[in-house]
């Protein structure tokens, strides 16, 4: 990424026309840990791109205004690459299998080439011998391996006629839908080409799958949907993330940053207990959890000040994995909505922005007669971190009142410091002034 220096400046313009102080904090700056001084952040995410999410839960939240990111599988959508394998001749390599074992010469070019040999029983073994691999079972997933390529080669491998839920006919969504529901506010986001184990892919296959979802998307929707990604199956393993970041500049997988604390879907940790600036905790919506279950996830980040609350969901009513119903959602989306004064709910993509912006940018501010005079300073580009930063300035004790530079009146307010206002600011600004 291309890194550009830039300089942002603000001034407020209050009654005071003298700048002595005792209050030592009184012209001083900081960015807010969540803009308007929110006590925390919700995202809700749905994974495969499954279309009762968008005719069913998406509904749900235009209603009540709050956005929602979706994470498509590309190449179900109509005019966008399509999956297949890339490598040696397909025939060659399964006429090698029928002499030579698995071994991890050759596993991951294998692991790569069942899942399109030509049925849905074929595709089920990819996923299970990725399950094997990604748990540690290394032998196991080689052997299993062996037994689906002796399916192969005898014409054993059938089609199931299972319903494979990230991969079904009902799926129908096009990128002209998908480009209105980007700019409806929402984030549409990759989740790469056919939903592969990417752990089990070898490196042109696992780049095709990271980098052709990101092309589409680029190409049908534009550069907003290639910021953040998910990989397949909460894939965690660090030869996916390796590949994965240089392409993605966000992965709801993982975000290796010293700040923040990433508690995944499975983990039980408590999210409070944590020391680090930002707590990144995702919880999966699933059939078993109850109202009051999700409820206190949300009451959980209100009573904190670092918590990100990251919300998975994959099916809604008939369609997808662990159902939950549109009842359930419609109320659970109702409060979340009750609570939006107090966190801010909004894109993976933009959450991340404004977290990644608030650590890799400086503040200062200067006090004067009747003004001060802030700046900031990062190394982000503007063009990619757009979400504005909130900043918080602490103004003279004597101040009735201030204005933005569209004479718009800030809301003084007051903590155990002193005054404030509460100044958005974005990296692409040059200047700001807030006058009387």
């Amino acid at each position: 990424m291309k890194h550009i220096q830039k300089t942002i400046s603000a001034i407020l313009i209050g009654f005071s026309f003298s700048c002595s102080q005792s209050n030592p904090t009184v012209g001083t700056s900081e960015i807010t840990k969540w803009p308007e001084g929110k006590a925390g952040a919700i995202s809700v995410t749905f994974d495969d791109g499954i279309i009762n999410q968008f005719t069913i839960a998406k509904p749900i939240l235009d209603s009540l205004g709050l956005p929602a990111t979706f994470y498509i599988i590309t190449g179900k959508v109509k005019g966008s690459g399509k999956g297949n394998f890339i490598g040696r001749n397909p025939e060659d390599i399964i006429r090698e299998t029928a002499s030579t074992k698995t071994d991890p010469s050759n596993f991951f070019e294998r692991a790569s080439l069942i899942a399109f040999t030509g049925t849905t029983e074929a595709e089920d073994y990819h996923a299970r011998v990725g399950s094997l691999f990604e748990s540690g079972k290394i032998k196991e997933a080689h052997e299993l391996l062996d037994e689906g390529f002796e399916k192969v080669r005898s014409g054993k491998m059938v089609d199931t006629g299972e319903v494979v839920f990230h991969n079904n006919l009902a799926d129908t969504t096009s990128w002209e839908q998908y480009k209105s529901y980007a700019s409806q506010g929402h984030e549409i986001a990759s989740h790469t080409v056919t939903h592969p184990k990417l752990a089990v892919l070898d490196e042109v296959n696992m780049l095709y799958e990271l980098e052709q979802s990101k092309a589409d998307l680029s190409k049908f929707i534009g550069e907003e949907s290639v910021f953040s990604a998910e990989g397949p199956y909460g894939t965690e393993n660090e030869r996916v993330m390796d590949y994965a970041h240089k392409i993605y500049p966000s992965l709801r997988n993982r975000m290796p940053e010293t700040w923040l604390e990433e508690i995944n879907r499975g983990s039980q940790a408590e999210p409070g207990a944590s020391i680090k600036e930002y707590v990144q905790w995702q919880r999966g919506l699933l059939t078993r959890h109850l109202f009051e279950d999700m409820k206190a996830w949300i009451d959980t980040t209100m009573n904190h000040d670092n918590i990100w609350l990251v919300l998975v969901i994959h099916r809604v009513e008939n369609l997808g994995w662990e159902a939950k119903t549109r009842a359930e959602l419609k109320d659970y989306f109702s409060f979340m909505k009750t609570t939006e004064n107090a966190l801010w709910i909004e894109t993976f993509r933009d959450v991340t922005k404004y977290v990644q912006a608030r650590q890799n940018t400086t503040v200062e501010s200067k006090l004067d007669i009747g003004k001060i005079t802030i700046s900031l300073a990062s190394e982000l580009d503007p063009n990619i971190y757009t979400v504005p930063l909130t900043i918080k300035t602490y103004i003279p004790d004597d101040w009735k009142q201030a204005k933005s530079s569209d004479q718009k009146t800030l809301a003084i307010r007051k903590d155990a410091k002193g005054k404030y206002v509460l100044i958005p600011l974005s990296l692409t600004e040059s200047q700001t002034y807030i006058t009387n």
